[in-house]
């Protein structure tokens, strides 16, 4: 059970890097750099709040603090969304994987949440 936590961990991780690297070949432009510092504030939060949540004090402390999680992941995609059609990340492929783990991602933590509460009845 550790070892696919810490994979869920190493995966949020890399993404946050994926996403500080691809926003860092933006134009300076007021658009790229507002969501851009946005976009990097709710990937890395995704991935400091996971953290915190290995560490919870009860299921109820845990459940919440993967809900921040999927919060931060959910508002990440929307940003990505914005800055696909408002063109601003040139690597399209980059873009479209980055969607795609972002769009994974939020399925892990949503299925992770529904088991918790599940177990917690």
């Amino acid at each position: 059970m550790k070892e696919k936590l810490y994979d869920i961990e190493d995966r949020l991780i890399q993404f946050s890097i994926a996403i500080i690297l691809a926003n860092g070949k933006l134009d300076g432009s007021y658009a790229s750099q507002h969501l851009s510092k946005q976009l990097i504030r709710s990937t890395t939060s995704a991935a400091l709040n996971y953290g915190e949540a290995q560490s919870a004090e009860s299921s109820r402390d845990f459940q919440h603090k993967m809900k921040l999680c999927l919060k931060e992941l959910r508002e990440s995609l929307v940003n990505l969304k914005i800055q696909k059609g408002a063109k601003l990340i040139k690597e399209s492929k980059n873009q479209e994987d980055l969607l795609k783990e972002n769009n994974e991602l939020i399925a892990i933590f949503v299925t992770s949440i529904r088991t918790s509460k599940n177990k917690s009845k």
